[in-house]
This record gives structure tokens, C-alpha cells and sequence, in this order.
């Protein structure tokens, strides 16, 4: 039977895709602002994008955005993400500070999941994992190509490592160059779900071209899924109140 992980009341792995939002104001003011909006819109998920937050190399300040978030959404699952500038962030930090941060903000226990890069040193992913769960914190092991998507094998591959190191969700997304990108994206998708069926997967084809698989992937597998809330964090999402109708739409009726 396929895992399933249940945060806040909301069950990863079961049921319509989770929508998350992202939140990714670059200062406090306007990542409170846009934590607020969330308040006003339908979603099942938060994620803080630290990297656009320009102080985010104080750690200190960090926390105490974090809390704020918490305090504002209280019921609500939050994804802690430092999405490094390689991966398409939106700032370059060594991969020391990457590990140090972090590990400082698992340890808050504030934020419900946090998003760790597959493509990192193992023995740091294994450690910010083991005191991730030994806090109570899910942990999203993820990857992001904005130049291509891999051929389906190398795809499962990926997805399979991150289930190796002991990720609570595994996440992929890829740009496509053509519509024959975006069905070996949901081709790997569906192969994963019916072969491994392990524990949750979000899988993304990015762009116009890949805007289906946001909206119908979780009939190929993908547990998971993003929108925006104004403002976007990745090519091709589209509102989560416009994707919300849709997955209702489109899962009502299946």
C-alpha cells in the first residue's frame, strides 16, 4: 500500500492533489503581506521561498520570519524552501550556509516540511533527514532542471534516489523543449506510481508547454502540486483559485 503523510489535517498521497502556494516577498513586510493573502484563498499548503528574502543570510531574522508565518497561518501546513540559485533560486549561497540553515530551521520545529536538494552531499541530506524526523518535520527531497527534461529512465532514477535517502515526499520538475517532454514527464510519473508506489511524488513539467501536468497529474501519480497566489515562484503556474476549480473539475468527474 502507497504511503501517505498527514499534516495540519491535510493527507499527502491520498485523494485531489495538494495545491501548495508560494510565499516569496523579499522583504518581511511584504512576505507578511502575502501571508495574509493566503487567509483570503483556497489552498492546502504553504511554502516559504527564503531565497528572495533579501536578509535571508541572517539566520536570526530568518526564525523570526518563519514564526511570523506560523503565527499568521496557524492551521496550515508550511514548506520551509531555500531553493539554491543553481536550481532556479534566486540566490547563490556556498553549500555550508546551505547545510547550516537548514539544519536551523528544522530545528525551530517550526515549519511542517522542509524542501532539501537531491543533488547535495549524501551525508549532509542524511543528516538534515535524521534530524528532521527525529523533530517531527517531513522532509521534501527535490530536484529542478530548467534546461531540459531527462529522459523517463534517468527521471525514475532521480525519484528513486530520493526515495533511498529517506525523503517523506519526492519531488522532480523539468522544462520541456517539446509536447513529447511533457508525456515522458507524466510517462515516468505513471511508472513510478504503479511499480514503486513507495510514498508521495509531485512531479512538474514546467512552462506553457507543461501547464497539464499542474492541472492532471495526479491521475498519472503526482500528489502534489503549485500555484500561485499573484505571484509566481516557477514558470507555468497558474492561480491557485483557478487550478482549484479545475482539479475539481477534472477529479469530480473521473
Amino acid at each position: 500500500m502507497r504511503k501517505t503523510i498527514t499534516i495540519k489535517g491535510v493527507k499527502i498521497g491520498e485523494g485531489l492533489p495538494k495545491i501548495c502556494v508560494p510565499i516569496i516577498g523579499k522583504t518581511m513586510e511584504e512576505i507578511l503581506d502575502e501571508t495574509r493573502f493566503l487567509k483570503t484563498i483556497d489552498y492546502d499548503i504553504a511554502e516559504w521561498r527564503a531565497d528572495f528574502y533579501n536578509d535571508i543570510e541572517c539566520i536570526d531574522r530568518a526564525k523570526l520570519v518563519l514564526e511570523a508565518i506560523r503565527y499568521i497561518l496557524m492551521d496550515k501546513p508550511i514548506i520551509f524552501t531555500f531553493r539554491s540559485a543553481g536550481e532556479g533560486g534566486a540566490r547563490r549561497v556556498s553549500t555550508k550556509f546551505y547545510y547550516e540553515l537548514n539544519m536551523a530551521m528544522i530545528q525551530t520545529r517550526v515549519a511542517s516540511i522542509v524542501d532539501i536538494e537531491l543533488f547535495n552531499d549524501e551525508t549532509e541530506i542524511r543528516t538534515l533527514i535524521d534530524v528532521a524526523h527525529k523533530n517531527s518535520v517531513a522532509v521534501i527531497i527535490s530536484n529542478h532542471d530548467f534546461d531540459k527534461t531527462p529522459p523517463k529512465e534517468e527521471i525514475i532514477s532521480r525519484l528513486q534516489r530520493a526515495s533511498e535517502l529517506g525523503g517523506d515526499i519526492l519531488k522532480i520538475a523539468v522544462m520541456p523543449t517539446c509536447a513529447k517532454d511533457v508525456i515522458t514527464l507524466l510517462d515516468a510519473t505513471l511508472t513510478i506510481k504503479e511499480r514503486y508506489k513507495d510514498r508521495p511524488i509531485s512531479t512538474i513539467s514546467m512552462g506553457k508547454q507543461g501547464i497539464i501536468s499542474r492541472l492532471a497529474g495526479g491521475f498519472f501519480g503526482s500528489d502534489l502540486t503549485f500555484a500561485s497566489a499573484g505571484k509566481i515562484s516557477a514558470p507555468g503556474q497558474i492561480s491557485a483559485v483557478e487550478l482549484g476549480r479545475i482539479i475539481s473539475l477534472l477529479y469530480d468527474n473521473s
